[in-house]
Protein backbone atom coordinates (compact mmCIF):
# COMPACT_ATOMS: atom_id res chain seq x y z
CA UNK A 1 0.00 0.00 0.00
CA UNK A 2 1.83 3.58 -0.88
CA UNK A 3 0.61 6.59 -1.87
CA UNK A 4 -2.09 6.61 0.79
CA UNK A 5 -3.42 10.15 0.82
CA UNK A 6 -4.74 10.26 4.24
CA UNK A 7 -3.86 9.20 7.94
CA UNK A 8 -6.12 8.24 10.61
CA UNK A 9 -6.36 7.86 14.20
CA UNK A 10 -5.91 3.89 13.74
CA UNK A 11 -3.14 4.24 11.08
CA UNK A 12 -3.13 4.68 7.13
CA UNK A 13 -6.07 4.06 5.75
CA UNK A 14 -6.25 2.47 2.32
CA UNK A 15 -10.12 3.64 1.76
CA UNK A 16 -12.41 5.67 3.19
CA UNK A 17 -16.55 5.47 3.44
CA UNK A 18 -18.76 8.26 3.72
CA UNK A 19 -22.58 8.32 4.58
CA UNK A 20 -24.38 10.79 3.26
CA UNK A 21 -27.51 11.93 5.27
CA UNK A 22 -28.04 8.33 6.06
CA UNK A 23 -31.64 7.31 7.29
CA UNK A 24 -31.34 3.63 8.98
CA UNK A 25 -28.97 3.34 12.40
CA UNK A 26 -28.66 -0.22 11.94
CA UNK A 27 -27.22 0.21 8.61
CA UNK A 28 -24.83 2.65 9.66
CA UNK A 29 -23.70 0.21 12.59
CA UNK A 30 -23.10 -2.64 9.52
CA UNK A 31 -21.11 -0.17 7.53
CA UNK A 32 -18.90 0.70 10.53
CA UNK A 33 -18.33 -2.37 12.07
CA UNK A 34 -17.46 -3.62 8.78
CA UNK A 35 -15.21 -0.48 8.37
CA UNK A 36 -13.25 -1.27 11.43
CA UNK A 37 -12.82 -4.55 10.54
CA UNK A 38 -10.79 -3.45 7.47
CA UNK A 39 -9.25 -0.71 9.32
CA UNK A 40 -11.01 2.08 7.08
CA UNK A 41 -12.56 5.35 8.62
CA UNK A 42 -16.08 6.32 7.72
CA UNK A 43 -17.47 9.84 8.04
CA UNK A 44 -21.05 10.71 8.65
CA UNK A 45 -22.10 13.46 6.38
CA UNK A 46 -25.40 15.21 8.92
CA UNK A 47 -27.84 15.47 9.31
CA UNK A 48 -28.71 11.89 9.73
CA UNK A 49 -31.97 10.60 10.25
CA UNK A 50 -31.63 9.36 14.05
CA UNK A 51 -29.53 10.54 16.36
CA UNK A 52 -26.24 9.44 16.06
CA UNK A 53 -24.80 8.39 18.86
CA UNK A 54 -23.02 4.97 20.02
CA UNK A 55 -27.01 3.89 21.12
CA UNK A 56 -27.76 4.36 17.37
CA UNK A 57 -25.40 1.91 16.42
CA UNK A 58 -24.86 -0.47 18.99
CA UNK A 59 -27.40 -3.55 18.09
CA UNK A 60 -25.69 -3.55 14.57
CA UNK A 61 -21.96 -2.63 15.06
CA UNK A 62 -22.02 -4.67 18.63
CA UNK A 63 -18.82 -3.91 20.04
CA UNK A 64 -16.42 -3.21 17.07
CA UNK A 65 -17.59 0.53 17.33
CA UNK A 66 -14.93 0.84 19.97
CA UNK A 67 -12.25 -0.22 17.20
CA UNK A 68 -13.95 2.29 14.41
CA UNK A 69 -12.87 6.06 13.17
CA UNK A 70 -15.88 7.56 12.80
CA UNK A 71 -15.88 11.58 11.35
CA UNK A 72 -18.74 13.50 12.04
CA UNK A 73 -19.59 16.47 9.48
CA UNK A 74 -22.04 19.34 9.65
CA UNK A 75 -23.49 18.94 6.70
CA UNK A 76 -21.93 18.03 2.90
CA UNK A 77 -20.33 20.91 1.96
CA UNK A 78 -17.88 20.90 5.11
CA UNK A 79 -17.16 17.30 4.07
CA UNK A 80 -16.77 18.26 0.36
CA UNK A 81 -13.92 20.69 1.74
CA UNK A 82 -12.59 18.68 4.32
CA UNK A 83 -11.40 15.66 1.67
CA UNK A 84 -10.32 18.14 -0.82
CA UNK A 85 -8.45 19.79 1.50
CA UNK A 86 -6.10 16.68 1.40
CA UNK A 87 -6.88 15.41 -2.44
CA UNK A 88 -9.17 12.85 -1.89
CA UNK A 89 -11.22 11.46 -4.69
CA UNK A 90 -14.73 11.56 -3.97
CA UNK A 91 -16.49 8.11 -6.02
CA UNK A 92 -20.08 8.12 -5.45
CA UNK A 93 -22.02 4.68 -5.32
CA UNK A 94 -25.24 5.15 -7.37
CA UNK A 95 -27.59 3.88 -9.67
CA UNK A 96 -26.83 6.71 -12.30
CA UNK A 97 -22.99 5.55 -12.18
CA UNK A 98 -21.54 5.82 -15.23
CA UNK A 99 -18.81 2.95 -14.33
CA UNK A 100 -19.67 -0.65 -13.44
CA UNK A 101 -17.80 -1.59 -10.19
CA UNK A 102 -15.70 -4.11 -12.12
CA UNK A 103 -14.23 -1.54 -14.56
CA UNK A 104 -14.13 1.35 -12.20
CA UNK A 105 -10.10 2.01 -11.19
CA UNK A 106 -9.83 2.79 -7.00
CA UNK A 107 -6.98 4.56 -6.07
CA UNK A 108 -5.56 4.43 -2.76
CA UNK A 109 -7.20 7.05 -0.31
CA UNK A 110 -10.40 7.08 -2.35
CA UNK A 111 -13.56 7.89 -0.47
CA UNK A 112 -16.46 5.83 -1.45
CA UNK A 113 -19.95 7.80 -0.90
CA UNK A 114 -22.91 6.30 0.03
CA UNK A 115 -26.51 7.95 -0.40
CA UNK A 116 -29.24 7.76 1.59
CA UNK A 117 -31.88 4.83 1.54
CA UNK A 118 -34.59 6.36 1.05
CA UNK A 119 -33.75 8.75 -1.68
CA UNK A 120 -29.98 8.60 -2.44
CA UNK A 121 -27.60 10.99 -3.25
CA UNK A 122 -28.53 15.00 -4.41
CA UNK A 123 -27.56 16.30 -7.85
CA UNK A 124 -25.04 18.54 -5.94
CA UNK A 125 -23.44 15.57 -4.50
CA UNK A 126 -23.24 13.63 -8.04
CA UNK A 127 -21.85 17.06 -9.22
CA UNK A 128 -18.79 16.94 -6.46
CA UNK A 129 -18.02 13.29 -7.02
CA UNK A 130 -15.19 12.43 -9.19
CA UNK A 131 -16.41 9.43 -10.01
CA UNK A 132 -20.20 7.73 -9.95
CA UNK A 133 -19.61 4.07 -9.72
CA UNK A 134 -22.77 1.56 -9.98
CA UNK A 135 -23.61 -2.27 -9.38
CA UNK A 136 -25.09 -3.70 -11.81
CA UNK A 137 -27.91 -5.73 -11.13
CA UNK A 138 -30.93 -6.79 -12.60
CA UNK A 139 -32.63 -4.17 -14.81
CA UNK A 140 -36.03 -4.36 -13.37
CA UNK A 141 -34.82 -3.88 -9.53
CA UNK A 142 -34.32 -0.65 -8.19
CA UNK A 143 -30.84 -1.02 -6.14
CA UNK A 144 -29.39 -3.36 -3.46
CA UNK A 145 -29.09 -2.53 0.49
CA UNK A 146 -26.65 0.38 1.15
CA UNK A 147 -24.76 -1.78 3.66
CA UNK A 148 -24.53 -4.20 1.13
CA UNK A 149 -23.27 -1.71 -1.56
CA UNK A 150 -20.47 -0.53 0.61
CA UNK A 151 -19.64 -4.02 1.28
CA UNK A 152 -19.23 -5.11 -2.39
CA UNK A 153 -17.53 -1.84 -3.45
CA UNK A 154 -14.87 -2.16 -0.25
CA UNK A 155 -14.03 -5.70 -0.97
CA UNK A 156 -13.11 -4.59 -4.73
CA UNK A 157 -11.18 -1.77 -3.86
CA UNK A 158 -9.33 -3.27 -1.35
CA UNK A 159 -9.30 -6.43 -3.63
CA UNK A 160 -7.42 -4.11 -6.51
CA UNK A 161 -5.37 -1.99 -4.15
CA UNK A 162 -3.74 -5.70 -2.58
CA UNK A 163 -4.70 -3.18 0.67
CA UNK A 164 -6.76 -6.27 2.88
CA UNK A 165 -5.57 -6.36 6.39
CA UNK A 166 -2.29 -8.91 6.50
CA UNK A 167 -3.41 -11.75 8.97
CA UNK A 168 -1.05 -13.03 10.93
CA UNK A 169 0.75 -16.15 10.24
Amino acid sequence: MTNVAFPTAIGRAPIGLALFEPDIPQNAGTIIRMAACFGCPVSIIEPAGFPVSDRAFRRAGMDYLDQAEILRHVDFPAFDAWRRGFGARLVLATTRGAVSHPEARFRPGDILLFGRESAGAPDTVHAAADLRVRIPIRPELRSLNVAVSAAILLSEALRQLNAFPVEPT
